[in-house]
């Protein structure tokens, strides 16, 4: 009896994913923010994700580019700073004792097998500046002014092993303008955490991207569908920065 429901469940199934992502895309112009209790949250703008000479550029170069990913996060850094909202940084770093984990994901495996993301010590800044695990030379003026807040990394994937909740705690913040990388992995991670912390969260689609993989596919794909389930809106760069420029 169960098995004649299925393709009805699934038809249902399908239809709910347009809706979300009809929804998503419909809404994203009825945000305004404001920057007493909104804060913008970047996660790893650092080379490895977003330098064609990073460790990761072969499986993401492709989705940086189509989505202009590095001048979007650009223009949300400008708009953040010129209007008054504060910037907060949750970066991905591997120090040489995480070789002593006795077990990883495919993803994370690869990055320590690789030294991705690597720095020389937890109380090291050796070999940091231009490293792939230093920030994107163009961002640097941005999260090196003194001002935005740059939060202990996170170990894997979530915010739940660093300070970045604390740090949004401490200041306030309510709501969350969430871009950065990767779009199914690190960004999805915070988004997800975010919200279970009783934060709104706003992801910028475009200020995002995603790995593309021959067997485990589109990063960025699937994590746009799971934005529009989740997220309390996705929004384009250009409706970002506008409704930061004209909120109160």
């Amino acid at each position: 009896m169960l098995t004649q429901h299925i393709p009805a469940v699934f038809a249902m199934v399908a239809v709910l994913t347009d809706t979300a992502m009809t929804q998503a895309v419909t809404n994203q112009k009825e945000h305004t923010f404001n920057r007493n209790d909104t804060a913008v949250v970047f996660i790893d703008p650092q080379n490895e994700v977003l330098s064609e000479k990073g460790g990761a550029w072969g499986a993401v170069g492709d989705s940086v580019k189509e989505n202009k990913t590095v001048e979007n996060i650009e223009r949300i850094f400008k708009a953040a700073k010129n209007n008054g909202y504060e910037v907060f940084i949750s970066p991905h770093y591997f120090y040489p004792t995480d070789k002593g984990w006795k077990f990883n994901g495919p993803l994370d495996t690869e990055e320590l097998e690789t030294n991705m993301f690597a720095r020389r010590g937890t109380l090291s800044l050796d070999g940091f500046p231009g490293s792939g695990a230093d920030w994107l030379a163009r961002f640097k003026p941005y999260i090196e002014d003194g001002k935005t807040v740059v939060a202990s990394p996170h170990r894997i994937w979530g915010p739940q092993t660093n300070d970045l909740v604390m740090q949004l705690r401490k200041r306030r913040v309510n709501k969350v303008i969430l871009g950065g990388m990767l779009a199914n992995m690190c960004v999805e991670s915070h988004l997800r955490e975010l919200l279970e912390q009783g934060f709104e969260v706003f992801v910028v689609k475009d200020a995002t991207a995603g790995p593309r993989h021959p067997v485990w596919g589109d990063g960025y794909k699937a994590a746009l569908i799971n934005y529009a389930f989740l997220a309390n809106g996705v929004l384009s760069t250009a409706d970002a920065v506008k409704a930061m420029e004209h909120g109160p």
